[in-house]
């Protein structure tokens, strides 16, 4: 296929160049309704580029075929045998996989690492979930993909489950043994789901952990605007071979998908697609190049711990994204959460993912020497502000990996649907929950609808809070207007349970 080309943005291009005068919505019609003050701050091409995907950028009839020929191109560019654009980011692509390979009240096999969207997905599908418990690091508090071994086991033990969801990359940057999986699974008649968000850019590197589709996996879902070079919900599901019908897999997703795509959204993955088929490699190249040595320099200040190959191994990780640079901080007798705060208050500089020990700084193709040095200038600076941040920083009661293991009482869907009250944090344990209770990011549920809640996890989640721990979907005592109490006052307060 000719990679230089790039269907979507060709014909936005020549849409202008036609002039065409749309009766249609967006109803702001190419930004001239729209106010001057939200076009001062966005700009006027943001606007004049919002044009509708059918009867806009391409006729009504899409006789163009502008978005498949968009996606024919990307299924190439990562050797998919097809490659669905959605607007909806992951989110809506990973419920339509699911939705494609179970039906209600069939199991599905899933490892517990999950992103919350993998749980809404079961909720609205009456999936039956077989939990696969995540490699555990007790020492280091880190949950990392389950093996192969673990998804043989589970079959063995439900051999009716209709299929597998594996996440990987996680949010840390550690990855699965896809192919190994992937055979344990075929070998079982079983397709193989893979969320990764995270790894939009695996296909464009040999030296990248490897990339879901080369692993055998049937269908994976993809952010292109977390590793990639996307606009935010930009989103690719790839599927080949015939354990999933791409058919309904098309049908799934058109159920929960918009009618009203944003072709901005389309344009910019079309785009970058052509940069990585063109250029691909050797940007990684150099983003791995500038990934070594921002890790060399951050692992030379006293206090701070670059994790790398304490990941991998037996047990643990199977492979890990140099990106992803995650740097504990325990050492400085500090959260990660009073680190992320104290740089973004005092060096403008907005981190990954934070915990109770560990901060992360995402690198992409997109960084050079200047980005690198902010942040490493920033990092540089933490130490000698740690003992302030010491004495405001409280314990974080994290529990062992078994008990923080929960009991599946109910269904997802059956528990969130229930008859429901809210009761106090303090005596939630015993009750099952009917929400989950995810800290945010990485956005994966502690708590999952239709799990018995124990002293421990509650615990774990009142000192999180009280530390610093984010819980946006529980009532943690942020007020109405939505600002954040100081994090000595701050409390999960209450929690809805199964009446």
């Amino acid at each position: 296929m000719n990679h230089s080309r790039a269907p979507v943005l060709d014909a936005l291009a020549a849409y202008h160049r036609r002039g065409f005068v749309p009766f249609t919505p967006p109803g702001h019609k190419q930004g001239r309704g729209t106010d001057p003050r939200v076009r001062e701050v966005l700009g006027s091409d943001v606007f004049g580029a919002d044009v509708l995907a059918v009867a806009g950028l391409d006729d009504r009839t899409a006789s163009g075929r502008v978005l498949e020929r968009a996606e024919a191109l990307m299924a190439d560019a990562v050797r998919a045998d097809r490659a669905f654009f959605t607007t909806c980011g992951s989110s809506l692509s990973v419920k339509s996989a699911m939705l494609a390979v179970a039906r209600p009240h069939q199991k599905l096999l899933i490892s517990r690492d999950a992103h919350k969207s993998v749980v809404s997905g079961l909720v609205l599908s009456g999936i039956r979930p077989c939990w696969i418990d995540p490699s555990w690091d007790a020492e280091l508090h880190l949950a990392h993909p389950p093996g192969p071994e673990a998804y043989a086991a589970a079959l063995a033990a439900d051999p009716d489950a209709v299929g597998a969801l594996v996440t990987s990359p996680t949010p840390y940057g550690t990855c699965a043994d896809l192919a190994g999986i992937a055979e344990v699974c075929h070998r079982h008649g079983v397709p193989v789901i893979v969320d990764e968000a995270w790894g939009a850019h695996l296909p464009f590197h040999p030296e990248l952990p490897t990339w879901a589709m080369d692993a055998g996996a049937d269908v994976c879902v993809t952010s292109v605007h977390k590793m990639g070079g996307g606009l935010e919900q930009g989103s690719v599901f790839h599927q080949q071979g015939d354990r999933v019908d791409p058919a309904h897999l098309a049908a799934c997703a058109d159920l929960l998908g918009t009618t009203s795509p944003n072709v901005l959204i389309f344009a910019a993955m079309d785009g970058w697609r052509r940069q990585m088929a063109e250029r691909g490699e050797r940007l990684l190249s150099d983003a791995l190049s500038l990934a070594a040595r921002v890790r060399s320099e951050l692992g030379q200040i006293p206090g701070l711990h670059v994790d790398g190959t304490e990941f991998l191994g037996p047990g643990l990780a199977y492979a890990l994204d140099p990106l992803q640079v995650v740097v504990d901080v325990s050492a400085l007798d500090i959260t990660g959460y009073a680190a992320a705060d104290w740089l973004r208050d005092h060096h403008r500089i907005n981190l990954h993912v934070c915990d109770h020990r560990r901060i992360s700084a995402q690198l992409s193709y997109a960084d050079n020497d200047a980005t690198a040095q902010v942040l490493t200038t920033a990092l540089r600076a933490l130490p000698e502000h740690a003992t302030g941040l010491a004495k405001a920083s409280l314990p974080v009661a994290v529990p062992d990996p078994a008990e923080l293991r929960l009991e599946t009482a109910m269904l997802p869907r059956d528990a969130f649907f229930a008859d429901t009250e809210q009761v106090p944090a303090a005596k939630a344990a015993g009750r099952i929950a009917a929400q989950m209770i995810t800290p945010y990011p990485p956005g994966i549920p502690v708590a999952v609808p239709g799990e018995r809640l124990t002293a421990e996890v509650l615990d774990y989640l009142q000192s999180g809070v009280r530390s610093g721990m984010v819980l946006p979907d529980a009532d943690t005592g942020t007020s109405a207007e939505g600002n954040e109490q100081d994090a000595d006052a701050a409390e999960l307060r209450t929690i809805r349970v199964v009446a």
